[in-house]
């Protein structure tokens, strides 16, 4: 059987690059040799040995985690290429990335979302604005950056012109959320044309994080993951079904992960990974575990989905 040439994309030029080639090594390691001939290219520096080489490979797997890998901007670089990929295209990748955009999608098509305001930076001389739009607890996010880089909870006006210095340090554009109290849990999509709902992930940060920050997702031991996650079977079911009609609202293919909180009986949608972590622990691999595909089966899926 003729292998199949496979460039792998990691590292790259976000503050998520360590993630990023962390998971490749894990990533390099399940992949068949039998199958696949992997060649690792890091965006940062191997984009034109990439464009040079692209005729003689047969698809790409992106392992890339924000900005310039996330957002579209490999995947137009891809396209230029006729390199076949995994998961969402330039249109996709864009609106996921755009937490504001995203958004006025999710709620168009129906989906409970916070209610949010989009910040400038005069609000941080000013956060009492922000208050009579919203009341604390409030959440203070960077609009397109990934693994909750940059982002806080205010419980106070000095937390707020706080957390909006350092969400605006990183990210030109930044939003302030209401803050939902509940369960957090994340679902998973496979698929291009017909989609299938993946078991759904509880996570649990440690008592030491105020919220599933940077290091609560990637320190070993620093949260715990439920799958199946503890749900009855009608929010389990109406869970799945809001991260369907997110992947489609959005416009993703291939695979995709959306993130909410469990109020209630309310379901609120956070946001969209299309390029969701990819180590055998990370939460989408454990949700396609449980659905009977292990992390070797779940990658030669995204592949089979790239070359379709």
């Amino acid at each position: 059987m003729k292998k199949i040439r496979l460039a792998l994309l990691a590292g790259g030029r976000s503050g998520e690059r360590e993630v990023s080639l962390k998971g490749a090594e894990e990533v390099v390691k399940a992949l068949d040799p039998q199958k696949y001939e992997v060649r690792r290219y890091d965006p940062a520096t191997d984009l034109g040995l990439l464009a040079a080489e692209a005729d003689n490979l047969d698809a790409a797997f992106i392992l890339l985690h924000g900005p310039f890998g996330e957002d579209g901007t490999v995947q137009g670089f891809l396209d230029l290429l006729d390199l076949p990929y995994q998961g969402s295209g330039v249109l996709g990748s864009a609106i996921a990335m755009d937490k504001n955009l995203a958004k006025i999608l999710y709620r168009n098509n129906g989906l409970k979302i916070p209610e949010w305001y989009m910040a400038d930076t005069d609000d941080i001389d000013n956060p009492s604005k922000i208050l009579g739009k919203l009341g604390l607890p409030l959440v203070i996010k960077p609009v397109t950056q990934g693994s909750s880089l940059g982002m806080t909870i205010a419980h106070s006006e000095d937390e707020i012109a706080e957390g909006l210095r350092k969400a605006f340090a990183i990210d030109n554009r930044v939003m302030v959320e209401e803050f939902i109290e509940g369960r957090e849990i994340t679902g998973g999509v496979l698929g291009n044309n017909e989609l299938i709902p993946l078991p759904l992930v509880e996570i649990i940060p440690g008592e030491q994080y105020k919220f599933f920050d940077y290091e609560a997702k990637y320190q070993p031991g620093a949260s715990t993951e439920i799958c199946p996650a503890e749900l009855d079977e009608p929010l389990t079911i109406r869970a799945q079904q809001y991260a369907l009609t997110a992947h489609r609202a959005l416009h993703l293919r291939g695979y995709s992960r959306t993130d909410m909180i469990v109020s209630g009986d309310d379901i609120y949608v956070l946001e969209t990974n299309t390029i969701p972590g990819m180590t055998p622990t990370s939460l989408l691999p454990q949700a396609a575990a449980a659905a009977g595909l292990d992390f070797a089966a779940l990658l030669d899926r995204l592949i089979e989905l790239a070359l379709e």
